[in-house]
């Protein structure tokens, strides 16, 4: 990825923080400090979200057009939500991974952080092995669903205005909102019980350096990737083949949408503070942070994040979703629908 983007002429301005081994969506780096969201204005240090927590704050600090994330449940959309920033996760198999150390074989891909969906796109025709030309649709023709099932839960409730009052604007443009039913979506907690392919795959990775030098792991993240332990070749293979039949499942609800709308996250970022200390508490953060986002990196999808918050808000995402190989349709639904959802961008 770096690079295809020296070929291409960007200028690389430097490396980001980020959580350890990318595997958590909070944001926050025991070791290397924890940088602090930009966006909030009450003077409270709040999270960045993770993984890709320092990428998102140089591009919300100004200090760079886009910035490389990585996403294997919402490293890239996380933290662009939480900015108030556009992220954008593809397909998984569109993105070369050559040089980037994984976390989970089945569920990593990695694109950018910017402040707009075009200059996202821009990163992804450069960094994917083929460039997708998106396909821009007329507001009047789109098509949304909104899922009745977990997706909306325990919204804060800034987030429910800010989600709600994107709907109404949408609504307004002619876009078609339908409220749908996805089952589908109320079985991912039982699949992914036992940790899932992160942790089943992270386990695969770390286990020899963990045995040797735990002493060096942020604990929370160690304790994580141990779930994988206990995950056995039969549970492995029975979770690969539930996915493929979920996936299929899935897509065939989604047929007749241009993408799936939801709030990126469910909160608007909580301080830093109680999160360094408290396990349950950051635990608790971690898995509501992760819920949404996560569901797409399951389905194989694609998924971009573009802030919806009025300007005296914390920052909030609205999150457009769609199935395996469908990124130029999703990208092209994004442009059509950013400055609605966002009416006070303008190009820079």
């Amino acid at each position: 990825m770096v690079a295809r983007l020296r070929a291409a002429g960007a200028a690389l301005v430097g490396r980001t923080n980020m959580t350890e081994f990318a595997f958590s969506g909070v944001g926050i780096n025991p070791h290397y400090g924890t940088p602090v969201n930009p966006a909030g204005t009450d003077g409270v240090a709040r999270i960045p979200g993770g993984s890709s927590s320092g990428a998102a704050v140089s591009v919300a600090l100004g200090l760079a057009v886009a910035a490389l994330g990585s996403d294997t449940g919402g490293s890239i959309r996380i933290p662009a939500a939480l900015c108030g920033i556009t992220g954008f996760k593809p397909t998984t198999r569109r993105v070369p991974l050559t040089g980037a150390f994984p976390l989970s074989y089945t569920l990593d891909t990695a694109c950018a952080m910017a402040r707009t969906v075009s200059d996202c796109i821009a990163v992804d025709s450069v960094i994917a092995d083929s460039a997708v030309i998106p396909r821009v649709t007329n507001p009047a023709a789109t098509r949304l669903a909104i899922p009745r099932q977990v997706l909306l839960d325990d919204l804060d409730p800034v987030v429910a205005r800010a989600f709600d009052r994107a709907l109404g604007r949408l609504s307004a443009a002619g876009v078609q909102l339908e409220h749908v039913d996805l089952p589908e979506l109320g079985e991912l907690a039982g699949l992914n019980a036992q940790g899932g392919f992160s942790s089943a795959e992270a386990f695969a990775i770390h286990r020899h350096l963990l045995a040797a030098r735990r002493d060096l792991y942020d604990p929370r993240v160690a304790s994580r990737i141990d779930r994988g332990a206990n995950i056995s070749a039969a549970d492995y293979i029975d979770l690969g083949r539930a996915r493929l039949d979920w996936i299929a499942r899935m897509e065939a609800r989604l047929a007749r949408f241009d993408a799936v709308v939801c709030p990126t996250v469910p909160m608007v970022a909580p301080e830093i503070a109680p999160l360094r200390t408290d396990d349950a508490q950051f635990f608790r953060v971690n898995a509501l942070l992760l819920r949404n986002t996560s569901a797409f990196n399951f389905l194989d999808g694609c998924s971009i994040s573009m802030p919806c918050h009025a300007p005296d808000e914390l920052p909030v995402g609205l999150m457009l979703s769609h199935g395996p190989m469908r990124d130029a349709d999703l990208l092209g639904t994004a442009l059509a629908l950013e400055r609605i959802v966002q009416p006070s961008q303008r190009d820079d």
